[in-house]
């Protein structure tokens, strides 16, 4: 049961959209309007959750099958919608994520090809068909977005290049699906231009959020 005032917002994207640091502004920004706000991820989430993100986000790409792929993103899902999620919007609390469902649609969906249809079916299932209040898609050009993850991923000690290995194809079928879920249900979706400065792109997400934000005060 949602409290009042409970909001589930999702930040998604391709990878090097620039989601985390969105997540992270958006959080301060409602905190420093005295939202109670729980900034979480997928996968991950909890210690079962961030356990699987290290199984499915590192390695060669042929380690998983795009099934068992698939069925290892919805189990770290079910600890964080029943363990985090859900108690943080019992509470009345903000939850941001930063990735979802819509990302599984994505990339084990249009990416892997598995069906749709049975993604939906497996979610509605393992959550009590949970969707966010507002999903924020990220939207940049698959290219630079690849170029920024690599780049990142080589700056740093995290083993977490998985799906930066798969070539550009990939990455542009994972762009169009984000849009084609927002072009099927446009009333919980925006759809953010991710390129030009920083701060443009936060201007944006605010712009996107505030007539959610409005409707529940």
């Amino acid at each position: 049961m949602r409290a009042q005032g409970g909001l589930f917002l999702a930040v998604e994207g391709i990878d090097g959209s620039g989601k985390s640091g969105i997540v992270q502004h958006l959080a301060a920004r409602l905190r420093a309007h005295g939202r109670d706000v729980v900034v979480t991820r997928e996968p991950g989430g909890t210690p079962e959750g961030e356990a699987i993100r290290g199984l499915v986000l590192a390695g060669a790409d042929e380690a998983w099958d795009p099934m068992a792929e698939l069925l290892l993103m919805t189990a770290a899902r079910v600890q964080h919608v029943r363990r985090v999620i859900a108690p943080a919007l019992e509470a009345g609390s903000v939850v941001l994520s930063d990735r979802y469902a819509g990302s599984t649609l994505a990339y084990q969906g249009t990416g892997r090809g598995l069906s749709e249809s049975f993604i939906r079916a497996l979610h509605a299932e393992a959550t009590g068909d949970l969707w966010p209040d507002l999903t924020l898609i990220l939207d940049l050009d698959a290219a630079t977005g690849l170029a920024r993850s690599r780049r990142r991923l080589t700056g740093s000690a995290i083993d977490e290049g998985r799906f930066e290995s798969l070539d550009l194809a990939f990455h542009e079928r994972i762009r169009q699906s984000f849009r084609a879920q927002a072009a099927r249900d446009p009333a919980r979706h925006a759809v953010i231009d991710a390129s030009g400065t920083p701060e443009q792109v936060q201007a944006r997400a605010l712009a996107a959020l505030e007539p959610l934000l409005a409707a529940a005060r």
